[in-house]
């Protein structure tokens, strides 16, 4: 690929695990409004199962590369009140939905999961499953710091039914580790991959980022060869999203420090062939798993699906994000909870739900999302099925014009495919049909660039 490529598509755009992304959100939608469609999108979807993400949102360090939403502390006194409120939260679904909800999905994603002592992950994981049902086709699963994820954790959960874990490594040199005070070594890292599967976790990934201050391409080498060595079913190779204007600890060092442009993009492709070499799929946009994993079987099938979650196997049209920041999807309408621990304790004790965000789709809405997530998850999708998918087409061509002279799309008989040089810059090509962006290009900052 030329450098010249990489530096014309190295522009700020969205990671679209949502369309609307989130700050174009009108915010239109009331607690009574929201209530509604969480009823009504219960009726719809729950026999097929829903899906629910519980953001745990502490850390004991900062790491400084880290875009989430954290709160940092070593009291751990902390733990019980966040649960407490986090069921008080399930409770306000609970009264809403009108029968017995079942559970095709569970995620813990933080912040730290594993900064949760097992016995109070025990507490609410206990208490959540008592409310409902699981289906047959369930999919439980939780991210741990290598460093604080202990046997009693893995354990525990998997004893609860989870069967999936992920564990963030980023990266194994010292001076990146240094510079995004991020510490575990390869021996922890390999102990508790070991442990996992000792225990019966089917499903062991690993996220690795590219991009990082001061990675070169022989830091990148020697971090993935060991992780190959490793055997995790899945591996999440995550461009670094440089965003110092929304997380100040990003400003511990400078884009001086950082890969750019095509020598970012040489890292991203060094990682690429060994993993290849290492018998995984590229299933695209930073994700590979081994041959038989469920996300690459889901790929080949195409019943992979992409939300606020990122890329999952399960198919749900009704998501419930608990916790401060996390975000609820019924299909119709998103919401967004409070950032702040505080305010979102304070507002669900109140008994409401702790909405800070909020958008109800249009039609048009619905019919961008459809495409949006088709080549994200499909690398193709059909404009064809309707007059007003095909308009959508035809306004966005000009927008398409140099994605297709550059040979990263095909368009022929209104079916849009993706060249495999065109998997590279997904966002740019999803960011064609943004109409929402493109009606309201913000001049700040807003995303992390594509390369």
């Amino acid at each position: 690929m030329s450098s010249d490529l990489v530096s014309k598509y190295n522009i700020p755009a969205p990671r679209y695990t949502s369309y609307p992304t989130v700050p174009y959100w009108d915010d239109n939608v009331t607690q009574e409004l929201w209530t509604n469609q969480i009823k009504e999108s219960f009726k719809k979807y729950n026999k097929n199962g829903i899906s629910l993400y519980i953001h745990l949102p502490y850390c004991e360090s900062l790491c400084t590369y880290c875009a989430c939403n954290t709160r940092i502390t070593v009291n751990h006194n902390v733990e019980k009140p966040y649960i407490d409120t986090l069921l008080k939260e399930w409770n306000l679904y609970l009264e809403q939905f009108e029968a017995k909800p079942k559970i095709k999905e569970i995620h813990l994603g933080g912040g730290t999961p594993t900064f949760f002592s097992a016995q109070n992950l025990k507490h609410l994981i206990s208490a959540i499953l008592s409310t409902c049902d699981l289906h047959k086709q369930h999919d439980l699963s939780f991210e741990g710091h290598p460093s604080n994820t202990t046997v009693a954790h893995l354990q525990t959960l998997y004893d609860l039914g989870f069967r999936r874990v992920s564990f963030g490594v980023q990266d194994f040199d010292t001076k990146v580790q240094y510079t995004i005070n991020r510490y575990q070594t390869f021996e922890e890292v390999s102990l508790v991959v070991n442990a996992s599967r000792a225990i019966g976790y089917t499903s062991v990934n690993v996220d690795l980022v590219y991009g990082l201050p001061y990675q070169t391409i022989q830091s990148v080498k020697e971090t993935v060869k060991k992780i190959v060595e490793l055997k995790p079913e899945r591996i999440a190779f995550y461009s670094y999203a440089h965003v110092p204007w929304l997380k100040r600890g990003q400003r511990k060092y400078t884009e001086n420090e950082l890969p750019v442009n095509s020598e970012k993009r040489g890292l991203y492709n060094v990682g690429k062939n060994l993993f290849v070499e290492g018998s995984y799929v590229d299933i695209g946009m930073d994700h590979f798993s081994l041959p038989g994993d469920d996300l690459l079987n889901a790929h080949n099938s195409g019943t992979l699906h992409r939300n606020f979650m990122g890329y999952t196997t399960n198919t749900t049209k009704l998501l419930i994000g608990l916790g401060c920041s996390s975000i609820s999807d019924c299909w119709n309408a998103f919401s967004q909870n409070i950032k702040t621990v505080e305010e979102y304790s304070q507002m669900v004790d109140s008994g409401k739900f702790p909405l800070y965000k909020r958008h109800m789709l249009t039609k048009e809405d619905l019919i961008i999302r459809k495409h949006i997530l088709d080549l994200m998850c499909k690398h193709s999708t059909d404009f064809g099925v309707s007059v007003s998918h095909e308009k959508l087409l035809n306004e966005c061509m000009s927008r398409l014009a140099d994605f297709s002279a550059d040979g990263l799309i095909e368009i022929k008989n209104a079916k849009l495919n993706l060249t495999e040089q065109g998997k590279l810059f997904i966002r740019n090509i999803c960011m064609a049909f943004d109409k929402r962006y493109w009606s309201k290009v913000k001049k700040e900052n807003v995303f992390s660039t594509t390369a």
